[in-house]
């Protein structure tokens, strides 16, 4: 009987381990950023980092590295052929990577290389104009856009390809006109974009959200349009979406994180887990709204369907601009 009872142990701890039954919290946290630190990478980790441990989710401080190269590129590359297996690591992603994973700039690897993890907040895409402009609203824009596309310079903090870009196209194809065509001006950042506004060196600018906000309510641009399902929340709450306006623009900037491809079951597991439990916690609601994220939350298989059709999108954008 006794043997039974031993035989019967070893083949349930055989199980255990074959199909990662058991979730134990990472001993060494580690958090990789795809860029130099202070940037968005960077801050998606930070703000892991620092609500994970403030809520007691995790009892180790989480290590955050940086390996800048290609906009995230050599991270992906990186956890692809050296830490698939690593269940301590998750690394910082965003619709940008999508964008470049459907542009084919992250190399061989498409998004079926890692494991998405789960996403803990966005931003959303504005169209702005100088606060002296004569449009009010994105329809009025549209109009004028496709009356004389020439006369529109656009500028974004990005180049062409860029999110920023591809806002832009988006403005452009609801004008009906060739974005390819399009007088895209880049720009280093949200400030430089603020600058050509300000001096009227471009007549419409694209960028998010959380910056663009501050900037509107200062009364320094209109902001005319948001590009999501619904209105914001905050100072943005009387701006309209694009989709209230009648025009079907959407780009949701969210902030997410992925791990390798072959870590268990049970190391993903946790991390689900440990993401859907931090998201309702006060910690990380106060992390989120200090760096100027909105409310966003997707974990799991939802996440990894996300970023999939993300990347499909993408790709139809990025065929139809001729990129």
């Amino acid at each position: 009987m006794l043997n039974v009872t031993r035989a019967a142990a070893a083949a349930l701890l055989a199980f255990i381990v074959a199909n990662g039954a058991a979730m134990a919290e990472p001993t060494k946290p580690e958090c990789l950023a795809g860029a130099k630190p202070g940037g968005g990478f960077d801050l998606t980790c930070r703000l892991a980092a620092n609500s994970l441990l403030a809520s007691k989710i995790i009892g180790t401080p989480m290590q955050v590295t940086y390996m800048e190269g290609g906009v995230g590129a050599v991270a992906y590359n990186h956890v692809i052929g050296k830490r698939g297996t690593d269940g301590n690591l998750i690394t910082a992603a965003s619709s940008g990577s999508a964008l470049l994973i459907a542009q084919g700039k992250f190399g061989q690897y498409d998004e079926s290389a890692v494991k998405w993890l789960g996403a803990l907040g966005a931003d959303y895409g504005v169209l702005v104009v100088a606060a002296e402009s004569p449009y009010k609203t994105l329809g009025e824009l549209v109009a004028a856009y496709k009356a004389t596309p020439a006369d529109f310079a656009i500028g974004g903090g990005g180049a062409v390809g860029s999110q920023d870009w591809m806002k832009a196209s988006l403005l452009a194809k609801a004008a009906e006109q060739d974005p390819k065509a399009m007088r895209y001006v880049a720009l280093e950042g949200g400030g430089a974009v603020l600058t050509a506004l300000e001096g009227g060196h471009i007549k419409v600018g694209s960028g998010d959200a959380a910056e663009m906000g501050q900037h509107h309510k200062a009364g320094k641009v209109r902001i005319l349009a948001v590009m999501a399902p619904e209105r914001l929340p905050g100072d943005l709450a009387q701006i309209p979406t694009a989709r209230e306006q009648g025009i079907d623009i959407d780009w949701i900037v969210w902030r997410g994180y992925y791990m390798g491809k072959d870590v268990t079951a049970a190391d993903y597991d946790w991390w689900v887990e440990g993401f859907k439990k931090l998201s309702a916690t006060p910690e990380f609601l106060a992390e989120r709204q200090a760096r100027g994220l909105f409310e966003f939350n997707m974990f799991g298989q939802d996440f990894d369907a996300k970023v999939k059709a993300d990347v499909a999108r993408f790709k139809v954008l990025a065929k139809e601009a001729g990129l």
